[in-house]
C-alpha cells in the first residue's frame, strides 16, 4: 500500500464508520473494484482508531461522567441506580459477545468471512433488516436511552457482535437492534456508539502488532489513513446524529442494496474474484 492509497482508504473509513453501511465491507469493496490490494483486518481495526479516537472526543463529557460515577458506585451503593453508573454495566455487558466471538473465530473473520460473495449477500440482507427496523420504529412510541436495561444492553451486544462479519455494519447491526426494541434513532445511535469503544480500542491496539508484518500495510500509510480517518469521523458523527433526528435510514438502505447487489453481479459475471486483492499468509 502506498501514500495514496492510504489517504484514499482513511477517508473511506471516516466517512463510512459511523453510517449504518458497513466500513469494513468498504475497506474490503473498493480496493478490489480498483485492483488494489486488500488492506486486511489489521489495517482495518487500527484505522478504527482514528475513528474511536473522534468518539471519545465528541462524547467525552458523557464518557467521563459515566467512568466517574460507575467507578464511585463501586463503594456508594447509593449511586448504582444513577443513570450514568448503569451505563457503565450496560457497556459492559454490550462488549462481552463481540470479546468471546471475536476471540473464538478470530481466523475465520480475517480470512475466509472477507469473501465479497459474503459481504455483497450480508450488505443486502442486514439492508433489509435496517429497514424493517426504522419502519417498527415509526410506528411506536420511541423509548429514550435512560429507558435502558441489562437485557437489552445484551442484545445491543449480540448485535454489535455480528458486525464481526464484513458487511453487517457495527452501527447498522446495534441501531437496528435498537430500533426493534423500541428505542428512538437519537438513542439508538449513542449508545451504539458508546457501546462501541472498548470493543474497537481494544481490537485496534491488538491488531497495531501486525502492522508492517507479512501481508499487512506499512506503519506510514496506516498512520496516514488512520489521521484522516479521525477527522472525517468527528465531522462524520456531528453530520449523523443530526439527520437523524429528523430523517429515516432508508437513504442508507437503498444504498447498501444496491452496493450489495453490484458486488454480487461483478462476481457472478467474473469481472471481481470473490478473493480479489486478498494476499495469502
Amino acid at each position: 500500500m502506498d501514500w495514496f492509497h492510504g489517504a484514499v482508504l482513511g477517508l473511506i473509513q471516516g466517512l463510512t464508520e459511523f453510517l449504518p453501511i458497513s466500513s469494513s465491507a468498504h475497506l474490503r469493496v473498493f480496493p478490489a473494484l480498483f485492483g488494489w490490494q486488500d488492506p486486511g483486518a489489521a489495517f482495518t481495526a487500527v484505522t478504527q482508531l482514528g475513528t474511536e479516537t473522534a468518539v471519545l472526543i465528541y462524547f467525552r463529557r458523557d464518557i467521563a461522567a459515566i467512568i466517574k460515577t460507575w467507578t464511585l458506585s463501586l463503594f456508594r451503593p447509593a449511586l448504582r441506580s444513577h443513570q450514568d453508573a448503569r451505563m457503565g454495566w450496560f457497556v459492559i455487558m454490550g462488549t462481552l459477545p463481540i470479546g468471546i466471538l471475536g476471540k473464538l473465530f478470530q481466523d475465520t473473520i480475517e480470512q475466509d468471512l472477507r469473501d465479497l460473495r459474503i459481504i455483497g449477500s450480508t450488505l443486502i440482507l442486514f439492508g433489509v433488516v435496517l429497514a424493517i427496523a426504522d419502519r417498527t420504529r415509526a410506528v411506536r412510541h420511541a423509548k429514550p436511552i435512560s429507558d435502558l436495561t441489562l437485557p437489552h444492553a445484551a442484545i445491543y451486544g449480540m448485535a454489535q457482535a455480528l458486525a464481526l462479519i464484513p458487511g453487517v455494519s457495527r452501527s447498522g447491526g446495534t441501531i437496528s437492534a435498537g430500533l426493534l426494541l423500541g428505542y428512538s434513532r437519537e438513542a439508538a445511535a449513542r449508545y451504539s456508539f458508546l457501546l462501541a469503544i472498548p470493543a474497537v480500542l481494544a481490537s485496534g491496539l491488538l491488531e497495531l502488532f501486525k502492522i508492517g508484518e507479512g501481508p499487512a500495510p506499512a506503519w506510514g500509510p496506516t498512520v496516514l489513513a488512520t489521521g484522516i480517518a479521525f477527522v472525517v469521523g468527528y465531522a462524520a458523527i456531528a453530520w449523523f446524529l443530526k439527520y437523524i433526528s429528523n430523517n429515516s435510514f432508508m437513504p442508507f438502505v437503498v444504498y447498501r442494496i444496491a452496493l450489495g447487489i453490484l458486488i454480487i453481479v461483478l462476481v457472478s459475471v467474473g469481472t471481481l474474484s470473490p478473493d480479489a486483492g486478498v494476499v495469502a499468509k
